[in-house]
């Protein structure tokens, strides 16, 4: 437990605990919890659906852990959330369609998992979302065209799954798609809509290995589209005449049955660092101007890579600058022609983007660093030999537009400096690998500005805005996603936010799979009463027939009674609010002080519904629990009071007994803050011993009984 101490103890949000984070909602005086940032942190099980009670929750991030199982279609129902950040797990099950619900959703992460199914078409409602990364899956079935309608969708990945049918022309209409990635699916016999051209926003477009054919669409009237990869398909016919877009960086064709020349659209593209037309059935000359137009110094170069055709001619002046890589093998040009040069050209070879930049030391003789926490030198530092502990980031961009980072490192750290508020020698990319899709793999050090040390406050800032995705890289470096965040010798300072995750005794009382386990008494109450549930189903309108329940010490009240004791529902009577209603507090007629509970119109339950649990809640007591008073079950009114003078030395109106009645009927009315659940974790791990008193003397009985009618 030692690396979840505080959650065992206080309030989550006032006691800090780790990967909670609280704000006030609106006008509301209590603190919420509105982030889960618990990613890499070793957590496995499942993702219990109890999350869900977090009803002011906007991120809910579980990257990088192990979780199982499906995830659980009551996430539909937290509509504050913004994140859902899930990939990398190993979750399974069918997409739910409740996601669709959240109409505040910006960014779906759900790639890296084991997910099958379609992908819901429902999925169009969701009206905010600009991200949707649903890669290296197994979904399966076709692309809904109906997410052509959304209006703020940026990035679309859905490649490597086992996707089909025809590629949706009406993607044309999308108002907003930048990246459309698609690779490794199985559009068998489908081929590129023409239509694709008016998508007038698309900065990258990649169809590899996805079984198309017919030909390629003209894509010249795209204005902005910078990568195109739609190689290892069956695609016919000639190359498009037309000029691709001046800022196109990648061209990959490779892989199909394209036939005729190599037209001279290629030439003039003053950002192509890639154009491969390799195994294909072209034929004619050696194009010779490609690289006219392309300033190609420091580590600019272009690779032309024309391998396993029959390109039969190349021209006599043929004499490329030395940083373009010429790739002729498997051509007949290459038995045809003599020379070193050519000779050279037709040698087998491979585009190798595996590049790896090494750690770099630095060039001037410094003693070393201290050695009581991970000092280093920073190479950039205005300061030689400037010793400082840095923090380490792994980020990796998961679409980018470009083949070849080196003469895009700079912009990058300008980008991303400017981004995170920093100056730019405090940023040093130690390293950096091309990964399968591609993608590109780097491991950043973060330094302090001209100081050793940073603090507290920086730290917290840095993780905030790269963890909860506050920042937008420029379009050609696409979206990234965060892998780690190191804190080296700081972790110090945070002793419950270990890189190296949680250990597994610690892993009981997490929310990730274990928020069913951590609330231990529902799971047995929601077997007990599982046939119930299948005979009483909660009502959407109340019942017009009415009942009643006469219990000794607990009172029928009138709703003028109820008015009175709070001045008709003042708000300076208010002293708190959540997804069940308000609470107010009262004086009855007698001068008893109680906490006024009145249920919002959406809460309202059935009348026999109603009279059932306040029938089981009065026979519940412990010293743990707070009394009920009594009732008033009138019109399209419910209300309880409780005993005020023993809520007043409870946290926030922690009413066990109305939670494990409300669990009961398969739902949960019972909302004073969204820190409820939290809070049940805090009691049952604190109070195993009443908690388990209170299941065997109170509510076992009453469930027995209620379970043999």
């Amino acid at each position: 437990m030692s690396n979840l101490k505080n959650w065992n103890r206080g309030d989550p949000c006032r006691s800090n605990w780790t990967g909670v984070f609280c704000h006030k909602v609106n006008d509301d005086t209590f603190l919420h919890v509105t982030e889960l940032q618990l990613f890499k942190r070793n957590l496995s099980g499942t993702l219990a659906p109890e999350v869900s009670l977090l009803s002011q929750l906007k991120t809910l991030d579980f990257m990088w852990n192990n979780l199982t199982g499906s995830i659980p279609k009551e996430i539909g129902n937290i509509t504050t959330l913004k994140l859902i950040l899930l990939n990398g797990n190993q979750l399974s099950g069918i997409l739910p369609d409740e996601i669709s619900n959240l109409q505040n959703l910006n960014r779906l992460q759900v790639d890296q998992n084991q997910l099958f199914g379609p992908i819901p078409k429902s999925f169009a409602n969701l009206r905010s979302v600009k991200h949707i990364h649903m890669n290296n899956n197994s979904l399966s079935g076709s692309i809904p065209s109906e997410l052509s309608r959304l209006p703020l969708l940026l990035h679309l990945l859905v490649d490597h799954n086992n996707l089909s049918g025809p590629l949706p022309p009406e993607f044309a209409e999308a108002p907003a798609l930048k990246i459309f990635q698609a690779d490794n699916n199985n559009f068998s016999g489908s081929s590129i809509p023409s239509t694709y051209s008016n998508i007038s926003t698309l900065l990258k477009l990649s169809l590899r290995n996805c079984s198309l054919q017919g030909a390629i669409p003209d894509l010249s009237s795209i204005p902005q589209l910078g990568y195109l990869d739609i190689s290892w398909n069956q695609l016919t016919g000639p190359i498009p005449t037309n000029k691709l877009a001046s800022n196109i960086t990648t061209i990959d064709l490779s892989h199909n049955m394209l036939n005729g020349t190599i037209p001279q659209n290629f030439s003039g593209l003053p950002n192509l660092q890639i154009l491969s037309l390799e195994d294909n059935n072209l034929d004619g000359s050696v194009p010779s101007t490609i690289w006219n137009g392309i300033t190609l110094t420091g580590n600019r170069s272009l690779v032309l890579d024309f391998q396993n055709n029959s390109l039969k001619k190349i021209p006599d002046t043929f004499d490329p600058p030395p940083n373009v890589t010429v790739m002729l093998y498997g051509n007949p040009v290459c038995g045809d022609t003599n020379g070193v040069l050519i000779t050279n050209m037709c040698q087998p070879m491979s585009v190798d983007q595996q590049t790896l930049k090494k750690e770099q030391g630095s060039t001037f003789s410094c003693q070393p660093c201290p050695a009581d926490k991970t000092y280093e030198y920073n190479p950039s530092s205005p300061i030689p030999c400037f010793c400082a502990v840095p923090l380490g980031v792994g980020l990796r961009l998961k679409s980018p537009g470009i083949t070849d980072f080196r003469p895009y490192e700079d912009a990058f750290d300008i980008n991303l400096t400017s981004l995170l508020q920093l100056f730019l020698y405090q940023l040093n990319i130690e390293h950096y690998i091309w990964e399968v899709g591609p993608r590109l793999n780097m491991h950043l050090k973060i330094f302090p500005s001209n100081s050793s040390l940073f603090n507290t406050s920086e730290i917290v800032r840095l993780r905030h805005i790269l963890a909860g995705w506050e920042i937008t890289l420029s379009d050609v470096f696409g979206p990234y996603e965060l892998l780690n965040f190191t804190l080296g010798s700081y972790a110090d300072d945070f002793p419950n936010s270990a890189s190296t995750g949680l250990s597994k005794a610690a892993l009981g009382i997490i929310l990730a799979g274990s928020i069913a386990g951590a609330i231990a008494l529902s799971v047995v109450v929601t077997t007990l009463i599982a046939r119930r549930h299948s005979r009483h189903r909660t009502v959407s309108k109340r019942s017009l027939s009415r009942f009643s329940v006469k219990i000794d010490g607990v009172r029928c009240f009138t709703f003028d009674e109820m008015a009175i004791a709070t001045n008709n529902f003042d708000l300076s009577a208010q002293v708190g609010q959540g997804g069940y209603g308000k609470v107010y507090k009262g004086i009855l007629a007698d001068g008893a002080i109680v906490a006024i509970k009145r249920a919002h119109e959406d809460s309202l339950q059935g009348s026999k519904e109603f009279c059932t649990e306040i029938e089981l809640l009065s026979r519940l007591h412990h010293r743990n629990l707070v009394s009920l008073v009594g009732y008033c079950d009138e019109e399209d009114e419910q209300v309880k009071p409780f005993d005020f003078n023993y809520i007043r030395r409870k946290i926030y109106f922690l009413n066990i007994a109305e939670l494990l009645i409300q669990i009961m009927f398969c739902r949960c009315l019972f909302m004073n803050s969204c820190q409820m659940v939290l809070y049940v974790i805090i009691f049952l791990v604190s109070n195993w011993r009443d908690s388990l008193q209170i299941f065997e003397h109170s509510l076992l009985p009453m469930l027995i009984n209620i379970n043999l009618h």
